[in-house]
């Protein structure tokens, strides 16, 4: 799995000028699945991502994680993690087919609501738009085939 996470003071996701979900503090988490990823991966993952500390304590050091902050995360799938950019034209054979992709999707957003965070999201193969005010800004890239 690759995660793009970035630290937001606020962010929404809209489907057709309609916004599905929408947080204040927290993590936007644009989240893409591969071939080779499992239930396993996308538990870790969550566990990994609910667990960053990345917002600020009280002398300005980056040491506090979601749950310290009251945050809650915006998750929104984003096959184009997986893209192969070695042509003009990216393709996406890296990324998993929705039939496996969207229930490792829902296994990661089920996991971070067990943590016990809010967490909202867009829909799975939309054409979504999604709106966010950078905190910092703190993007922290993710990829589960890397250590």
């Amino acid at each position: 799995m690759r995660a793009v996470v970035t630290r937001v003071t606020r962010a929404s996701v809209s489907i057709e000028g309609e916004v599905c979900g929408a947080i204040g503090t927290g993590f936007l988490v644009l989240l893409g699945v591969g071939l080779q990823d499992m239930e396993e991966t996308a538990h870790h993952l969550a566990e990994k991502i609910c667990n960053l500390r990345v917002f600020s304590d009280e002398n300005g050091k980056m040491n506090r994680s979601l749950e310290q902050v009251g945050g809650n995360l915006l998750v929104v799938s984003q096959f184009t993690l997986y893209a192969d950019t070695s042509s003009r034209r990216p393709g996406f054979t890296g990324a998993a087919r929705p039939e496996t992709a969207i229930p490792l999707y829902e296994t990661f957003l089920a996991h971070c609501r067990e943590r016990g965070f809010d967490v909202q999201h867009g829909q799975f193969g939309a054409d979504m738009q999604v709106d966010s005010l950078n905190d910092g800004p703190v993007t922290i890239l993710f990829d589960t085939d890397r250590p």
